[in-house]
């Protein structure tokens, strides 16, 4: 009997072992927030992370669908590009203040409150940015948020200035959906699922497209027979960061300049 139990007791340690080291992945949804279809991948019953951009016509309900579900909701931010494409209202310039800088996020996060963190839309000039990546990362580290680089750019000062500034942080490793037919998808699809078993996590970014929609509603049910588990994005987080919502935190007060 002691050696049943003693095997019994093993086994259940060993399981819980494997258990715990279950590779992981998140995937997070950018650019909700435009087309009211958009709510049917915030639906999704999947643990997928919604980053939400600010003043679009669905990006409030979105977010309050999300968090409502108990889904992380991050703010979408949109950052100035290497090229002329249009950044939607509230975009992060390299011709801002310290203070013109402040003022953006805290306005965008007050149109989504529900974001317990942040990352780029576009941005592949501003994280480049000594300064304005200073900035920006010294605001998100007042209201106790974190960042996720889209790595729109290899050059992102993104990692550096968040590590100055003591903000938690964490980097895209695919893009799901640059191509939108099912076979790249795919491609895409396990290439996230292989750098998740060699790192025991890995982070992919999409969008609400009706072609992601649905390569996801078959895909991510198939995760099991994988031996892969999907996450909210804050799972990935450091131990010692403490999620909070933005609309929990009060608006930083700038410090003298």
């Amino acid at each position: 009997m002691r050696i049943t139990l003693f095997g019994l007791v093993l086994s259940a340690l060993l399981s819980a072992e494997a258990l715990a080291a279950k590779p992981r992945i998140a995937i997070i949804i950018d650019d909700i927030g435009y087309q009211k279809t958009d709510l049917q991948m915030v639906a999704l019953p999947y643990s997928l992370t919604l980053s939400v951009l600010p003043y679009t016509p669905y990006g409030q309900k979105s977010a309050q669908l999300a968090f409502s579900q108990q889904k992380d909701v991050m703010l979408h931010m949109p950052m100035e590009a290497n090229h002329s494409k249009s950044l939607g209202p509230g975009a992060l310039t390299r011709n801002m203040n310290r203070q013109q800088v402040r003022d953006a996020l805290q306005q965008a996060l007050a149109d989504i409150p529900y974001a317990i963190g942040v990352n780029n839309h576009m941005g592949s000039l501003y994280t480049e940015l000594d300064k304005p990546m200073a900035w920006t990362m010294e605001y998100l580290r007042q209201r106790q948020l974190f960042f996720v680089d889209s790595l729109t750019t290899p050059q992102s000062k993104a990692r550096l200035y968040a590590r100055q500034y003591g903000v938690a942080s964490l980097s895209r490793h695919v893009f799901l959906d640059n191509d939108l037919s099912e076979a790249a998808m795919q491609r895409q699809f396990q290439q996230l699922l292989q750098i998740a078993k060699r790192h025991q996590v890995a982070i992919a970014i999409g969008h609400p497209y009706p072609q992601t929609y649905e390569f996801l509603k078959k895909n991510l049910p198939l995760l099991t027979r994988h031996g892969v588990e999907l996450v909210s994005i804050s799972a990935l987080l450091p131990q010692e960061h403490h999620v909070v919502a933005a609309g929990f935190t009060a608006p930083a007060i700038s410090a003298p300049q």
